[in-house]
């Protein structure tokens, strides 16, 4: 596809993030769950922007349903599908994260190469992976959505975890077993982790 050159940036005009930071009173992150199916993220993100947002914090989660059934509705779930998806949700992310705004990110996203793609597009330094590493016993266990049960009848093509690998991180931010912690204990560890990351230093 070629590239229109007819665009010009205006970005030196703009507020910057640090002004939005100090209108919010809080530095701005990007939270990114990644793990199988089934595995606590989408319920870690929800139970963390609770806490977060008892604490004063702006935040907002992105996570697969709410996204694939807006901005990537158009998008199908091949490899070269999945890896769009990803870069669009790295890119509004991004644009979340100028805004001031804690931003969480629920997405199995299997690869080390589509995680690090989101990355590059975030920003090493904002881009805190948390590794939801509960195992895929328990996970299929759960079967939350009647997804594994449907992967294993071979009604569901390369679906992650049981006919699609998952590459797990090699060196999260933050790694956590749903299977060995309950809600409340994960939340506290991750709120441990990410306090000094948005609070607001004058």
């Amino acid at each position: 596809m070629e590239k229109n050159t007819n665009i010009y940036p205006i970005f030196e005009q703009m507020l910057q993030r640090s002004d939005r930071e100090q209108l919010l009173r809080q530095k701005s992150v990007m939270i990114w769950f990644t793990g199988l199916s089934g595995s606590g993220k989408s319920t870690l993100a929800i139970a963390l922007e609770r806490e977060l947002y008892k604490r004063g914090f702006l935040t907002r989660i992105l996570d697969g349903d709410n996204i694939r059934s807006g901005i990537n509705n158009n998008l199908g779930f091949s490899e070269a599908d999945r890896t769009e998806n990803i870069r669009r949700i790295a890119e509004v992310s991004k644009l979340f994260v100028d805004c001031g705004i804690v931003t969480i990110a629920a997405f199995i996203s299997p690869t080390r190469a589509i995680r690090q793609m989101a990355r590059e597009i975030i920003g090493k330094d904002d881009f805190l992976e948390v590794y939801v590493s509960t195992p895929l016993e328990e996970c299929e266990k759960r079967d939350v959505k009647g997804l594994y049960k449907k992967a294993r009848k071979g009604e569901i093509r390369d679906f992650t975890g049981i006919s699609a690998p998952f590459e797990a991180p090699l060196h999260p931010f933050l790694e956590i077993d749903t299977s060995c912690h309950s809600l409340e204990e994960s939340v506290k560890i991750l709120l441990e982790a990410i306090e000094a990351k948005i609070k607001f230093v004058p």
